[in-house]
């Protein structure tokens, strides 16, 4: 039996279900279909159940493809795995990064964790695949037990090692081109709240009106924060499939000139007579979904075109990232870019901080010139 990816779409609900199936009878897997309504009752992202389960079908077909009972599957069996992902080229016909690798044992190890609870596979099977470990970096707020027991937490044994990279940023004169190259008050507003609030991409999609507080004093709307801001709430029910990635609601200032553009896209979107009676801030302007919230996959492909009308490549995440990195190499404290961010780890934020190969030939032209003196 061959198994392959496909979604499913409620007729009810409309919810998406992302399964495994025969390739041939289109028959679910059972336990693979489990996995899925399990993170989606987890609430875990469309995003999340959509990267998994291609993983773990392709950990079930290599199983298939061996003889090997993936219900019996052992270290050594996961590990001849590993082997497999690691040598097999990607559709770049490059080998895979240790990230790559590490993001494939990540979803097989938490699947097969899964069914070790539902009593689908014995309880020795994922428990080999983890040892306990420290944990260095807890998160915000973390309560660590008495005496600090819960720090040790169970970390997968197998991994690949993955040589960081700084995350891919635009420099400020290239923000200022793309927001110039954007066509419209919509785009040039989503562009700076990415690229100034350090928002994801799901988080923006799924704001509504309601959410933005732009006047000096909101203790009028019931909030006690001053000074223009947007509140970042993890809904659940947004329509267009938007989702903000961390559990926790959280407040990010806003800058005037965001404030302006806002203004400047109610004004746009005041003329399209579809959007009246939708609350999201961001809609579509044109097409046959006129007046409804943007989609992930619409933003995506409006990030993309104003890239390339700029000459460069552009995704929504890499907004994010360019904020990020502006806030610590400007000083900011890196707790307060974890807050603004969102981030429930530090270890998250810490990929910003990461010097530039600029910073490492200034420290030593640096200490060049003050022994030459």
């Amino acid at each position: 039996m061959v198994l392959r990816t496909e979604k499913a779409i409620s007729p009810t609900t409309g919810e998406v279900t992302w399964l495994l199936v025969d390739e041939e009878t289109y028959r679910p897997h059972p336990e693979a279909r489990e996995f899925s309504l399990y993170l989606r009752g987890a609430g875990r992202s469309p995003q999340t159940q959509r990267a998994y389960i291609p993983r773990i079908g392709r950990f079930l077909n290599w199983c298939t493809g061996r003889g090997t009972d993936w219900k019996t599957a052992g270290l050594g069996d996961v590990t001849r795995f590993k082997f497999h992902v690691e040598q097999t080229p990607t559709r770049q016909r490059q080998l895979p990064t240790g990230k790559t690798v590490n993001a494939v044992l990540t979803a097989v190890c938490e699947f097969l964790r899964f069914c070790a609870v539902q009593g689908h596979v014995v309880h020795e099977v994922a428990a080999r695949l983890s040892e306990p470990r420290f944990l260095t970096s807890p998160p915000s707020g973390f309560d660590p037990g008495e005496g600090g027991q819960h720090l040790m937490i169970k970390a997968r044994v197998l991994k690949a090692p993955e040589i960081e990279k700084a995350p891919a940023t635009l420099t400020a004169p290239q923000v200022a081109q793309v927001l110039e190259a954007a066509r419209t008050a919509r785009d040039r507003l989503l562009l700076t709240v990415l690229v100034e609030g350090g928002l994801r991409i799901g988080e923006a999609l799924g704001l509504r009106r309601e959410d933005m507080h732009l006047l000096p004093d909101s203790t009028h709307l019931g909030c006690r924060t001053r000074g223009a801001h947007l509140h970042v709430w993890p809904r659940q029910d947004n329509e267009n499939g938007a989702r903000a990635k961390a559990g926790r609601p959280r407040m990010v200032p806003l800058t005037q000139r965001a404030v302006h553009r806002y203004r400047d896209h109610l004004a746009e979107r005041e003329k399209i007579a579809a959007a009246a009676d939708c609350d999201y801030v961001f809609v579509n302007l044109v097409g046959g979904a006129v007046g409804r919230p943007v989609t992930y996959s619409n933003a995506k492909q409006v990030i993309e075109r104003i890239g390339k009308r700029c000459g460069l490549r552009a995704r929504p995440h890499m907004m994010r990232h360019t904020a990020a990195t502006q806030w610590i190499r400007s000083g900011v404290a890196p707790d307060v870019v974890q807050s603004l961010l969102g981030h429930a780890s530090s270890a998250s934020t810490a990929v910003y901080v990461h010097a530039h190969d600029e910073d490492l030939r200034a420290a030593v032209d640096r200490l060049s010139q003050e022994a030459a003196r």
